[in-house]
């Protein structure tokens, strides 16, 4: 299931600084237990740092180091004072200043990862950003979460389909919601992620490793999902007055 990274053929460009890897996806689908858990798994590998994006605070950051997974010093957090996917893809600047400063700090990193802010289904990466990304949904978000599309689910490098455990309890069928997440993809990989299950977790560090050789080697060429759709806050009247974003790139 993960063995497709959509890449060309090796070539002989070796790439000069590490993997720049943006994780995304709706509030509470579990983006920040995700990323402790990759650094849990993979900071004996590689050297991690990470930057995560919250509006007001840094408290994903906060938690991040509360967990233990990585030295304090190298998560940092940035405020975007806007709508969550601005800093991630219209001015990306002060992430990108993030991860700089992280990288000259603690060169030479294998991988920088950088949290999006929990936005909705539209919400991607620019590749002037990152060089892979991760869309994160999870199975208490509905069933029909992957059928209703978007380019985060359809076009990011990989679709986390989250927490398959709790799909008992939520009354949702995982085997068909990771169908109907395939279906979606033309082939991209699609992981059903349960953090009681080791060897979901394996596949995730996997995939990395391969992601990591793949930027190293110079055989993997970062993909943009696509522009964000139209979209109106819950602040706004039916007519759209009030504070909205075309994204039309």
């Amino acid at each position: 299931m993960l063995d497709n990274l959509n890449t060309p053929a090796p070539n002989t460009v070796t790439a000069a600084r590490g993997l720049r890897l943006g994780v995304a996806g709706p509030v509470g689908t579990g983006k920040s237990t995700l990323i402790a858990t990759i650094c849990r798994e993979l900071a004996a590998e590689f050297e991690i740092a990470v930057v995560t994006n919250d509006i007001y605070t840094d408290e994903d950051a906060r938690l991040l180091r509360a967990a233990n997974v990585l030295p304090i010093e190298r998560i940092v957090a940035v405020e975007t004072g806007a709508c969550p996917h601005t800093a991630i893809r219209d001015d990306v600047t002060p992430n990108l200043i993030a991860v700089e400063d992280l990288e000259r700090e603690f060169s030479p990193l294998d991988m920088v990862i950088v949290e999006s802010g929990g936005d909705n289904l539209t919400a991607t990466f620019s590749p002037a950003l990152v060089d892979a990304q991760i869309f994160v949904i999870d199975v208490a978000g509905g069933g029909d979460v992957a059928r209703k599309g978007g380019p985060g689910i359809e076009r990011a490098d990989l679709l986390v389909v989250n927490k398959i455990d709790l799909a008992p309890y939520v009354d949702v069928d995982a085997v068909l919601m990771v169908a109907d997440a395939t279906a979606a993809r033309d082939g991209l990989p699609v992981l059903a992620l349960s953090q009681k299950d080791h060897a979901t977790i394996d596949q995730l560090s996997a995939w990395i490793r391969q992601v990591i050789a793949a930027h190293r080697a110079g055989s993997h060429v970062p993909q943009d999902p696509g522009p964000m759709a139209p979209h109106f806050h819950a602040d706004e009247d039916d007519h759209g007055h009030g504070h909205s974003h075309s994204h039309s790139h």
